[in-house]
């Protein structure tokens, strides 16, 4: 069905992104593509969609490959049929139940008959009822784009599918039913996906890096459970290069030591024996260098033991690298910080929620804020910001540090460079080098401190932003978290995650990642 050869990627900038890349995908197989953002999943996706060119190798694709990108802008002027490349057939069949039966309109419909009654049906199963052909692309959601595209597959039948980051703009429902398309589906499937729950439904996984491609043949819980593996055996040989390192240099330290007393030694029974100065000069010299030859030796094992540690440890996941030391709130557990009575708020004179709200939020919870797209939560997010008042119903705010966290990380100025935003936040007076500290436990090295804020990805982002607020003079009581995965590659996640785990105070969440809610310990859940 898809065959990679030797398929390498090089950027107009003559940057390698992806080399070696060697893969075979069977018929009816449905696999998981992964790998850190800026990898090159996307562009891989697109050469074997035949829209970019490998700057070396060879394809082999059987059928035409159905896309589904990750990205929708591209779109935005044409309308759905357009965008589906269905436009000349629904209009090919209007113009022969409208008395034109010309040979171009048979040739454009293809005898596809019942194009337009496909359309209706898929649409209808995809939640998507409320949408015509002839709509522009501009005027949908994320989420009905994205859906858009998934029914197509339904519509076109296409032998192999190519889905990046499908679940991205999907709320539960819509997640649910990609979730049930994965798993009764024929076609062959190549998903980019940082959502777990969908990447348990595929085997195998493919993990790409500059290097090429390693296969890990099983789901992605059978892929973790081996990169945890690999982890363990990457640690223990640490410890034991790291052991080496320590006995080399303490036997440098006692041959060194022996050395000169042996020197020493021969030089007192010279003297008592009247060696002439001469012949003492000589005796010395050949001393000296048999001392700098020992050193010599000893530097260059214990060199090449020190590069052995540091290309060891430059190998270990980022999460195994960091140090989080985000401080904890100073409010004591239970104490109200919001709390909502007969609360509403209208657009338009239109009420937002059917029924008003009445709930609290106590210091130390960890809340999920559930609910469809368009049901009120960054709304209700901003009600407990003080971003809005209410038009219905009484809200009480406690005096509290609350810090709110979009899924693009907004709250860094993409104008500063990486060290410049640290200093922004820098309220307790840091000096600079316990700046670029912090800097550096986050993965920020001396290259990364003069790069833009712009130029970050989204784990990068997001590794800044909890870098600055372990830099900031006062720990928040509250964070509030929106679709905070929705950038993050799947090592990213797990940073964000164990960052999260580690704070000690409220936390609340809007999140469709139903794994990244359980593994933040989410004990309670506000549904609208």
């Amino acid at each position: 069905m898809l065959i990679l050869q030797n398929i390498s990627y090089i950027h107009p900038s003559k940057d390698l992104l992806f080399g070696d890349v060697n893969l075979a995908v069977g018929n009816h197989q449905k696999t998981a593509l992964i790998g850190n953002n800026g990898v090159g999943k996307s562009t891989l996706l697109k050469i074997i969609a035949g829209q970019l060119q490998p700057s070396s190798g060879h394809v082999s694709v059987e059928h035409d490959p159905y896309h589904v990108p990750q990205v929708f802008g591209q779109f935005n002027h044409l309308t759905i049929a357009q965008a589906l490349k269905i436009e000349g057939k629904i209009n090919a069949l209007k113009e022969i139940l409208n008395g034109n039966p010309s040979q171009e309109n048979f040739n454009l419909l293809n005898e596809d008959w019942t194009i337009e009654d496909r359309c209706k049906e898929v649409f209808h199963d995809w939640q998507l009822d409320e949408l015509d052909l002839s709509q522009k692309m501009e005027t949908l959601s994320g989420g009905q784009r994205t859906k858009v595209f998934l029914a197509a597959i339904a519509i076109h039948e296409p032998e192999l599918v190519l889905l990046d980051e499908p679940s991205n703009h999907l709320d539960l429902s819509g997640r649910q039913l990609l979730y049930d398309f994965i798993q009764s589906t024929k076609s062959t499937l190549m998903v980019v996906s940082h959502d777990r729950k969908l990447l348990n439904l595929l085997n195998p996984v493919f993990e790409l890096s500059r290097k090429g491609i390693k296969v890990y043949g099983g789901n992605y819980s059978f892929y973790q459970e081996q990169k945890q593996i690999e982890s363990k055996a990457l640690n223990q040989e640490i410890q034991s290069k790291e052991k080496a390192l320590r006995k080399a240099k303490e036997i440098e330290r006692e041959t060194i030591e022996r050395q000169q007393k042996l020197d020493s030694r021969g030089k007192g029974k010279q003297e008592k024996a009247g060696v002439s100065r001469i012949m003492m000069n000589t005796l010395r010299n050949k001393a000296e260098q048999s001392t700098s030859k020992l050193k010599s030796v000893h530097t260059e094992k214990i060199s090449g033991i020190s590069q052995d540690l540091q290309d060891l440890r430059y190998s270990l996941p980022d999460l195994d690298k960091m140090k989080f030391g985000l401080d904890n709130s100073g409010l004591h557990q239970g104490k109200v910080l919001f709390r909502a009575t007969s609360l509403n708020f209208a657009y338009h004179r239109q009420p937002i929620w059917e029924t008003q709200l009445n709930f609290e939020i106590r210091s130390g919870e960890r809340i999920a804020l559930k609910g469809k797209n368009g049901s009120g939560k960054t709304s209700l997010i901003k009600l407990i910001l003080g971003d809005l008042e209410p038009q219905t119903g009484t809200i009480y705010r406690a005096d509290q540090n609350a810090v709110y966290i979009d899924q693009d990380y907004s709250l860094l100025d993409q104008k500063l460079n990486v060290y410049q935003q640290a200093q922004q936040f820098n309220g307790s007076a840091l000096q600079e080098h316990e700046v670029k500290i912090r800097l550096s436990r986050f993965l920020f090295s001396k290259e990364d401190w003069d790069k833009a804020c712009s130029a970050l990805s989204g784990g990068e982002r997001m590794r800044l932003l909890l870098c600055c607020l372990t830099i900031h003079s006062t720990s928040p009581d509250t964070i509030i978290f929106d679709e905070p995965t929705n950038n993050l590659d799947l090592e990213n996640v797990e940073i964000l995650t164990a960052a999260i785990n580690e704070y000690q105070g409220t936390i609340l969440v809007v999140s469709h990642d139903e794994v990244f809610l359980k593994q933040i310990n989410i004990n309670r859940t506000i549904e609208l």
